[in-house]
This record gives C-alpha cells, sequence and structure tokens, in this order.
C-alpha cells in the first residue's frame, strides 16, 4: 500500500517510468496499474465514467472497422497470401472510392440539374442512350431557374475541370508520400539486412504460406547476395549475347505493339457503323493476348534480378496499351455529327467488354491453369497470382473512365459495378486456384509503383485528351451544352463577360485576364514547383548524407566500446596477478608459482583476444 501511496502522489509521466523500473513480473505490474486505476484522488463514479467512455470508443472503432468495405475479406486474403497479393485488392478498393466520388459529384452537379429540365427516357443499352442522361449529347445549354440560377454549361464545366484536379492532386500526395517513405529514406545498401530481420510479413496465419514465405525470404536472401557476383562474373561475350537477346525482345515487343495500333487503325476506318461491338471486341482480345504472349519473353531473357524483369514486363505491358488508346482517342475525335456522344457510347462499349474479357481472363488465365496444374501436367503446379497484370488491367480500366468522363458523365457508375464485382471474382479465383507467390516484393514499394503507373502515364494521358478535347475541338452545333460555341473553355470567356457587367466584380476578371490568361503566370508557377523540387531534392540529400554519417557513428563508438572493454579487461586481470603475487607466502615456491600464474593469465588471454574461427 506505501508503493501504491507514492505512486499515486507522482505524476503520470513519472508513475509510468517507476512502475516500469519497477523489479516485479508483467503480471504484477499489470495488478498495480489496474489498483491505481480504481484507487487515489478520483472517486469511483469518475472512474466508472473514465472506463464507460474507453469501452464506448473501443466499441465505436471496433464498429467502424466492421462497417469499412471488405475489411474482413482484406484480412483473410492477406492472412493466406501475404501482403504483396493483398496489395492489388486494397488498389482495388481505392480505385473503388475514387469512382464513388466520381459517381456522387457528377450525379449532384451534372445529371440532377438536367433531371430537373426534363424527363429522359427509359435506360437501355444502345439505341435511347443518344437521348439520355448517361452521354454528352442529351445534356442541354438552359439555364435552371430558382432561387440561385444553375447554368449547365458552367455546371458541367467546372464539376469535370474540379473533379480532375482533384484526382490528380490527391495521385501526387499519395505517390509523394509512399515514395518519400519507400525510396528516399530507405536504405538501399541494407536491403540483405532488412530481409533478414525486417521484412516477415506477420499478417499470414496459413502453415502453408508460412512455410511458403520462410522459402521466400531464403531465396530472396540467396539471390540479392548472388546478383552482383552474377552482373560480375559475365564476360564480355556473354554480356554482348544478353545485350542482343535484350534488343531483340525489344525490337519484336515494339514492332508487335505497332502493328496492333496500326490494326486497330485500319479497323476503324473500314467499320461499317460506330455502333458495332467489333473494335471493342478486338481491343479487348489484345489487351488478354498480348501481355501473355510478353510473359513468353522471360523464357529466354535472362535478367540479372526478378525486378528488372517485372519492370520490362511492365514497361511494355503500358507502351501496347497506351498505343492502343492513342489510336482510339485519335480516331473519335475525327468522327461528325454529334461526335461526343459517339465517343461516349463506344466508351461505354469498351468498358463493358473489357469488363467481359476481365472476366474471360480470371477463367482461361487462373483457373484452367490450376486443372492443367492439377491434374494434366503436375510439373507445372499451381498458378500463382500474377499482381503486376492484374494491376495493369484495373489501371487500363480507370484510364477509360477517366477520358470517358466529359462524354459520358455517369460511366463513373457503370465503373462502380464493375469493380464491384471483380473484387469478388479475383477473390473467389485468388482462394480457389493461386497459390502464395514464390517471390514476393515489398507490398509498400508496389503500391508505390503502382500509383506511379497510375498517374504517369495513365492519368496525365487521360487528362491531356481531355484538355485537349475542351480547349481546341469544336463542339457539336445540334446537341451538348456547348453547342454554339468555338470551344469548350469559351464557356468562361462567356461567364467572364456576364461577371463583368456586375458592379464590384472587376477584381474577378483582372484574375482571369492577368493571371489564368497569362503565359507568365504558368512559367513562373513551373518555376516555383521545379525550385520546390529542387530545395526537398537537397534536404532529401542532407538526410541521406546524415544517416551515413550516422552509421560511421554508431560504428566508431562500437570500436570505442571494444577497445575500452579490452582495456577493461587488461586492468582486471593485471589487479588479480598482483593480488596472487601478494598472497604466495612461501619463500621457495613463490617464483615457481609467480612463473605459473603469469603463463596461465597469458594463455588465457590469448583465447579472449583470439577471433572466433569462421565456418564456412
Amino acid at each position: 500500500m506505501n508503493l501504491v501511496r507514492e505512486l499515486v502522489a507522482m505524476s503520470t509521466r513519472d508513475r509510468v517510468r517507476a512502475i516500469q523500473d519497477l523489479p516485479m513480473s508483467f503480471q504484477e505490474k499489470k495488478h498495480i496499474r489496474w489498483v491505481l486505476k480504481h484507487t487515489g484522488n478520483k472517486s469511483p463514479c469518475h472512474c466508472y465514467n473514465l472506463t464507460s467512455f474507453r469501452k464506448c470508443g473501443s466499441n465505436v472503432r471496433s464498429a467502424r472497422q466492421t462497417l469499412e468495405l471488405w475489411q474482413g475479406t482484406m484480412k483473410e486474403i492477406g492472412g493466406k497470401f501475404g501482403t504483396s497479393v493483398l496489395s492489388y485488392f486494397i488498389f482495388l478498393k481505392w480505385l473503388f472510392m475514387f469512382n464513388v466520388f466520381s459517381f456522387l459529384v457528377n450525379f449532384g452537379f451534372i445529371t440532377i440539374p438536367q433531371l430537373v429540365i426534363y424527363i429522359t427516357h427509359p435506360f437501355f443499352f444502345k439505341g435511347y442512350f443518344n437521348y439520355t442522361v448517361m452521354y454528352y449529347g442529351s445534356y442541354s445549354n438552359e439555364t435552371l431557374i430558382g432561387a440561385m440560377d444553375y447554368k449547365m454549361q458552367l455546371g458541367y464545366f467546372f464539376t469535370i475541370a474540379v473533379y480532375m484536379l482533384l484526382c490528380g492532386i490527391a495521385l501526387i500526395f499519395s505517390m509523394a508520400n509512399s515514395f518519400r517513405k519507400n525510396y528516399v529514406l530507405a536504405d538501399s545498401t541494407s536491403s540483405g539486412a532488412w530481409q533478414l530481420l525486417c521484412s516477415w510479413d506477420f499478417s499470414i496465419t496459413n502453415e502453408r504460406a508460412v512455410r511458403q514465405r520462410k522459402n521466400n525470404l531464403r531465396i530472396q536472401l540467396k539471390e540479392s547476395l548472388s546478383e552482383k557476383a552474377q552482373h560480375e562474373q559475365l564476360t564480355s561475350s556473354e554480356k554482348l549475347k544478353h545485350f542482343g537477346i535484350y534488343l531483340g525482345s525489344w525490337l519484336l515487343s515494339t514492332s508487335l505493339t505497332v502493328g496492333c495500333g496500326a490494326s486497330i487503325f485500319f479497323l476503324c476506318q473500314y467499320e461499317i457503323k460506330a455502333e458495332t461491338l467489333l473494335v471493342p471486341f478486338v481491343v479487348s482480345l489484345m489487351n488478354m493476348v498480348i501481355p501473355l504472349f510478353y510473359s513468353l519473353f522471360n523464357k529466354f531473357e535472362h535478367y540479372s534480378s526478378q525486378r528488372r524483369q517485372i519492370y520490362a514486363l511492365v514497361l511494355r505491358n503500358v507502351l501496347f496499351r497506351m498505343c492502343i488508346l492513342g489510336v482510339l482517342c485519335y480516331y473519335w475525335m475525327n468522327v461528325v455529327a454529334c461526335w461526343e456522344s459517339v465517343v461516349g457510347q463506344a466508351l461505354y462499349r469498351l468498358v463493358i467488354v473489357d469488363f467481359i474479357f476481365l472476366m474471360l481472363g480470371s477463367f482461361f488465365g487462373e483457373f484452367l491453369s490450376n486443372v492443367v496444374g492439377t491434374r494434366l501436367l503436375p510439373r507445372l503446379g499451381v498458378p500463382e497470382f500474377d499482381v503486376a497484370r492484374n494491376v495493369l488491367e484495373i489501371i487500363y480500366a480507370q484510364t477509360l473512365a477517366w477520358i470517358g468522363i466529359y462524354f459520358s458523365p455517369l460511366l463513373p457508375a457503370i465503373q462502380i459495378l464493375k469493380f464491384f464485382i471483380l473484387f469478388y471474382i479475383k477473390k473467389v479465383s485468388l482462394m480457389h486456384n493461386c497459390q502464395p507467390p514464390r517471390r514476393t516484393g515489398r507490398a509498400a514499394q508496389m503500391k508505390t509503383i503502382f500509383t506511379a503507373l497510375l498517374f504517369f502515364p495513365f492519368f496525365l494521358g487521360a487528362l491531356s485528351i481531355v484538355g485537349y478535347t475542351t480547349w481546341s475541338l469544336t463542339p457539336s452545333e445540334h446537341c451538348g451544352p456547348f453547342r454554339g460555341l468555338n470551344s469548350t473553355f469559351s464557356v468562361v470567356e462567356v461567364w467572364i463577360k456576364e461577371v463583368e457587367a456586375i458592379p464590384g466584380s472587376k477584381w474577378v476578371v483582372f484574375i482571369y485576364q492577368k493571371v489564368i490568361r497569362s503565359e507568365i503566370f504558368y512559367f513562373l508557377i513551373t518555376i516555383i514547383i521545379l525550385i520546390i523540387v529542387y530545395i526537398f531534392w537537397q534536404v532529401s540529400q542532407g538526410r541521406k548524407q546524415l544517416i551515413v554519417l550516422l552509421r560511421r557513428q554508431i560504428v566508431n563508438e562500437g570500436k570505442d566500446k571494444s577497445f575500452l572493454l579490452e582495456k577493461l579487461q587488461n586492468l582486471q586481470k593485471s589487479q588479480e596477478l598482483k593480488v596472487r603475487l601478494e598472497r604466495s607466502t612461501i619463500p621457495g615456491q613463490g617464483l615457481l608459482r609467480t612463473m605459473l600464474t603469469i603463463g596461465t593469465l597469458q594463455r588465457s588471454r590469448r583465447r579472449t583476444v583470439q577471433p572466433p574461427s569462421i565456418v564456412s
């Protein structure tokens, strides 16, 4: 009780430190904390209220985690397959929430005002879509009269512009934060130590996955230790041979990409009607087959690391998909007669057909591979879940939604349904057809790469297409909210002229004419951004140098401690020798005993100083 009284009299910080320093077991310290919680200056009612509030807060947090979308499924996937596979589903959920936000914004600021103006025709696949709120052509350029006038032109333009701006800002901040944590501040020289000490995936609970992860760790350590040695052991002829193989592979993949783009272009030229499903079918078929063909290059390409092999595969797939999208956008922009609705319909069909091929890809790529690997060719084994290929598929699907946000404002609703169904399809296919990956990467760095790919080139490409459409192309004369204007951006100029007539609004006109329309403003913004990037780069370099200096200081302090310990041991042994010499009292045996004592101490000293033998 005296101890409890002393602890109660202390402040909270001193009490915590005092309990930590007590020479007691954990259970005894826990009992002391429980006693302190129910004694002292606090009344029983006060303690009961605090306990109730804590329980209420814990219940609220538990309920929030329970209500969080796919929380239990995420834990199940992470427990059986690890965080590398889990990163795909986290990324899919992230894109799902992106589309939910896009749908709410577009439906609230574009579709609802249009529905107030008039009632549309029933929702059906193609024919009735020409005059519904699904596509650009059905939106009018009228003004909704009410307590506050709502102009459809301004609402349509600013909703799309603000949404794309917010998406870009979110991607930049997410990518920068993840890049800073996983690349800038990460130490590339200590990757072996990181793999050995910090790379265990504690979310794994399945016994088979634990054994697989141990084997993965062993293989990764062997690869990381032998990668540099293997690269140095290559002769000049072997390096030249590998360079020739790489060059031939890239020439073949590039030729294949260009050929597919040219075939899509000529197919669009000779297609009779834009409403047919021929082009979406061929494009989706290419997106499913060509990446599988690129994967065959790994059979004869021999990269020094698995990471370079994955990067090469990802880069080929990115170039292929960007080429296909570029050809399609070039064809769409040259369509006449309410071309915005035609583009919206083409994108809608492409999204639907792409979803069908995603389901077929799960069937042929995972289910049939599992059947072949377990029944027909057991040496192939159970297939792995290809994270890189699946991530590129959903990035491509999200790019279609970003491109179509201008031409089909309700396309995110289709994307929400698509990602929701795809999540469960991939989850079922993963659980029944796949095994944990033999080679895994850091999930945090994988998410950084996914976000970087999503931002560049896919988001920037979609932003460029939407920007070019609104800035340079002439809207259709007989449909859409921007009919009769030279360009979509001209609606801002018309609005500024109307604002100029309002008293006290000259500052808005000044900002538009002197800032937004000024090239010098954007030049200064670019210079400021470059300066900020340079400053942050210098700060990161300074931190890296500081980390190197601190590591050297730690090494030197370790050497100093070893030196001081050796000196202390020598001093202690000399003191023992002196005491033994003083205790030798027999005159005839004094010299002999002294010599024997000195010899014993010298042998023991040599045993302590000699380093341990290294067992190979």
